[in-house]
């Protein structure tokens, strides 16, 4: 298919998503078009970045959810690698012994989590590379040809929508409803800035703290940045990131 009539699709395709919302195009529609296009069973955008730590942004079900959050707390698993390298990690089944060995946790935990084949597809536009979106199926899949076309234009798309977004934050408000893409970010923020100070360390450092406190538990990240925020949890200086912290 001629780039131009693929790309002119797909918007149409992630207009009519919005529609159905009643609001402006989101990474939320992307994603849940992509799954209607493609031989996925679903799908989930984090925002990623080099100075500052990531956040899933949306999910179209519960298995995407938490593949995105494994990823972003275990620091492994295509969407990581995807991110880091700035190539698609396309992985038609989990159950691959090079891919167990590559991923020792992530592969484990997200076939248990219900995903049998994940492709991880890094957002681009030139230099900038604000996230990664993942796909993921419930059986081995591999991506013909056109199938993985339309992915990449879905990234494509999902890179514009995500800037825009970003723009309209420190732009001002636009007219009509906004979807509120930074709610969940704003509270790990918040909960690395806390850290920061209780720790004595960088912001990065405090994130790895929080990170390695939600694996080590067992527990959602989103949920532990809440427990911090709210002060019901606390991290005293002198403690190893695998010891436990305080409950207050």
């Amino acid at each position: 298919m001629v780039p131009e009539r693929r790309s002119a699709r797909i918007r149409m395709l992630v207009a009519e998503q919005a529609a159905r919302r009643g609001a402006r195009v989101g990474v939320v529609d992307v994603c849940t078009a992509a799954v209607a296009a493609l031989p996925v069973g679903g799908a989930g955008l984090s925002a990623m970045s080099q100075a500052a730590p990531s956040h899933p942004l949306c999910s179209t079900d519960g298995i995407s959810e938490q593949l995105e959050e494994l990823q972003l707390t275990l620091g492994e698993g295509p969407c990581v690698d995807a991110f880091l390298h700035g190539s698609a990690v396309l992985t038609p089944d989990l159950l691959t012994r090079a891919l167990q060995d590559r991923w020792m946790v992530f592969a484990e935990a997200a076939l248990e989590a219900g995903a049998r084949a994940v492709f991880a597809l890094p957002l681009q536009m030139g230099a900038i590379s604000p996230g990664v979106l993942d796909l993921y199926a419930d059986v081995p899949v591999r991506l013909d040809a056109e199938e993985l076309a339309d992915a990449l234009a879905f990234a494509d798309l999902a890179t514009w929508v995500l800037l825009d977004a970003r723009i309209d934050e420190t732009g001002g408000p636009r007219d009509g409803p906004v979807e509120d893409l930074g709610a969940y970010r704003a509270e790990i923020d918040q909960a690395s800035g806390m850290l920061t100070a209780q720790l004595g360390v960088g912001i990065e450092e405090a994130f790895v703290r929080l990170r390695a406190y939600a694996y080590a538990h067992g527990r959602r990240l989103a949920d532990v940045a809440a427990d911090v925020v709210a002060r019901q949890l606390r991290f005293p200086p002198d403690a190893e990131p695998g010891q436990d912290e305080e409950k207050t």
